[in-house]
């Protein structure tokens, strides 16, 4: 009974964890991988410590090395991998998938933070090349759950931007942005750059989104990153509309602080000027997560490969109009 309670606790994704992370001999390499956050990755590896009783993996140097337990393991764990790629694997890419003939509904929880143009042309270029297929966009508030939305396939994609992505999902970068700051075409940070300080900035009043986090104390991005270096800024509004700050921004003395992919696209459309940020802010990252229920199917992982593409394509377009 006690071997059949262990042999329960191991799933098909954990084996391979393991071998990853035998062969990698890195949790950091092995998360590159298999498109994991550092952080679960660790969490696994604890876990199977646990269910072996080893350490598995043990520094030496700057470096880690397998433990003669975790050499032993290498070989049947790539077994078993090769085994259950004979029992799904090939099913999987004989049936293959056809955008051009697809009618998959794919739900898509995604913050406007990245590109005012973003969702717009995702939109173009799915239904340009899988027209059957429908959208459902939804929005990612404070009170959105993204390990618990994901795992019960209330949505089958999140796309945002985070300082540490939730853990135990499947991740792909889709950019990093440099953090500058929106403000109207006669605000004094345009008119005297030189004045444009720190303690300037800080006492500006600012316009910010509303976080991404529930709870009264909850911090964005900007403001937990001042909040590290012991600075607070002086925010007066804040928004759970994020496409419309600009406009905000355009007629009043407010200050956005945010990505230079999404401020630019507002530059000759409204009076207003991107300056430098102040406050050194590490660049934004924007990731797409996906739970394991569809990281194997060839439907989803084509969906998440046109993502890629469109966030590129952005980036791309905007370098060579500047």
């Amino acid at each position: 009974m006690a071997m059949r309670t262990g042999f329960d606790k191991i799933e098909l994704h954990l084996v391979r964890i393991l071998h990853t992370l035998i062969t990698e001999r890195s949790v950091s390499r092995a998360a590159l991988k298999l498109e994991l956050s550092q952080p679960a990755v660790s969490a696994h590896l604890r876990r199977l410590r646990e269910l072996t009783g080893d350490m598995l993996l043990v520094r030496s140097g700057n470096g880690m090395v397998p433990t003669p337990v975790a050499l032993e393991l290498e070989a049947p764990a790539a077994e078993l991998l090769r085994q259950a790629d004979r029992l799904f694997g090939r099913q999987q890419s004989s049936r293959g998938f056809d955008p051009a003939s697809s009618d998959l509904v794919v739900r898509v929880a995604a913050s406007d933070y990245l590109d005012p143009l973003f969702l717009p042309e995702l939109v173009t270029w799915i239904k340009r090349s899988a027209p059957g297929m429908s959208l459902e966009l939804l929005p990612l508030t404070a009170e959105f759950d993204v390990q618990r939305r994901l795992a019960d396939a209330a949505v089958d994609l999140v796309i945002g931007n985070w300082l540490e992505p939730p853990e135990d999902l499947h991740l792909g970068r889709l950019l990093t942005d440099e953090v500058v700051c929106l403000v109207a075409q006669d605000h004094p940070a345009v008119r005297n750059p030189r004045s444009w300080t720190v303690a300037r900035y800080l006492a500006c009043e600012h316009v910010a989104p509303t976080p991404l986090h529930a709870g009264s104390g909850a911090q964005g991005v900007i403001d937990a990153h001042l909040a590290s270096l012991g600075l607070r800024r002086n925010v007066t509004v804040r928004s759970a509309h994020f496409g419309q700050i600009p406009h905000m921004v355009a007629d009043s003395l407010l200050v956005l602080t945010t990505g230079r992919q999404f401020c630019q696209r507002y530059v000759g459309q409204l009076p207003v000027k991107i300056v430098r940020c102040p406050v050194a802010v590490p660049p934004m990252s924007y990731y797409q997560l996906w739970h394991d229920r569809t990281h194997l199917s060839p439907a989803y992982r084509w969906f998440r490969e046109q993502v890629r593409e469109v966030a590129r394509s952005l980036v791309t377009r905007k370098e060579m109009t500047r």
